[in-house]
């Protein structure tokens, strides 16, 4: 069976908030790219992008669009 693009379009934007959701339930953070920034999302929506410094240490900063 062959979907349309706006059809796939359609399912993956339909997995993506069920995903979203499910983290969220459970209390699970969320990790994506947004304008080339790696971003972490809480559970309760705060959002904090995540840098590596020269000796590769993880640091997060709360994340401004």
């Amino acid at each position: 069976m062959f979907e349309t693009r706006e059809q796939l379009q359609e399912i993956l934007k339909k997995a993506n908030q069920h995903a979203r959701k499910q983290a969220k339930e459970s209390g699970a953070s969320i990790y994506y790219i947004k304008n080339n920034k790696r971003v972490r999302e809480d559970a309760a929506g705060n959002k904090f992008e995540i840098i590596f410094d020269a000796a590769g240490k993880r640091q997060e900063f709360e994340y401004h669009e």
